[in-house]
């Protein structure tokens, strides 16, 4: 797994970057050859996309599913609850 100063990315198989600082709007990086340039502010620990991710695709970080794409997303886009669902189902039921 390559890193930066930037970024991690938690496993070999994952189609997002963690960023490891805040990026701001028009901050740029390289990250295993591919230069990414941040459209909109980021916030240290939230998620990028590492490649295109077209909508309906998983999303995977640390080499499991998280989700699914609901619309596509750039590279070096912001990936959160705006362009993503969690495919999770809840196992259990919470009784009042």
């Amino acid at each position: 797994m390559e890193n930066s100063e930037h970024v991690i990315k938690l496993s070999d198989k994952d189609n997002v970057l963690v960023l490891t600082v805040n990026l701001n709007k028009e901050d740029s990086f390289k990250y295993n050859g591919i230069d990414y340039k941040i459209k909109k502010p980021i916030k240290l620990g939230d998620k990028i996309a590492a490649k295109d991710i077209y909508e309906g695709e998983k999303i995977i970080k640390f080499n499991m599913s998280i989700g699914s794409a609901t619309q596509d997303i750039m590279a070096g886009e912001h990936v959160h609850l705006h362009n993503m669902k969690s495919d999770f189902i809840d196992s259990h039921t919470r009784e009042s």
